[in-house]
């Protein structure tokens, strides 16, 4: 399974585009290479540098297990947004307080549908997805703000 974004490369800077000093919109991600026995995809991305432990920037899953492009500026069709860390649905831009912060585009092809439930967080969604991960891949990027504040 493979996914890439045509706004930055693997292991690769984020443009600013997509960060809190930008246009604050989600990049553009191609997903391919679907394994055939998949019944549902699911999307997270995440900061694991965060001060308070790894920070939810989007979260969605029970998209269709298909070859794919989820545009920029654009949510999944046919899918269901969860809880992002800040209680809200949707995607929220890159904005490190300080230095370089990876984020992590996880996504899994799983076997089975997760309840269409809009409410579910992120724990809640790792739990039910125990037991039917299919493949998993990463897509790494990295972000720096060019005025960081320390907290």
């Amino acid at each position: 399974m493979k996914l890439t974004s045509s706004a930055f490369r693997n292991r690769e800077e984020i443009p600013t585009t997509h960060s809190c000093d930008g246009e604050n919109v989600n990049p553009p991600l191609e997903i391919s290479e679907v394994p055939e026995n998949a019944v549902s995809l699911m999307l997270m991305i995440d900061d694991p540098d965060a001060p308070g432990g790894k920070f939810i920037h989007w979260l969605f899953w029970n998209l269709k297990p298909v070859a794919q492009e989820i545009k920029k500026n654009s949510k999944p069709e046919n899918a269901v947004e969860g809880v992002n860390e800040l209680g809200k649905h949707g995607f929220i831009g890159f904005c490190p307080p300080s230095g370089t912060h990876v984020y992590l585009f996880k996504l899994y092809a799983l076997d089975t549908l997760l309840p269409a439930d809009p409410a579910l967080n992120k724990d809640q969604i790792r739990e039910l997805m125990e037991g039917h991960i299919l493949e998993r891949v990463i897509l790494r990027g990295y972000y720096e703000r060019a005025h960081s504040e320390n907290y």
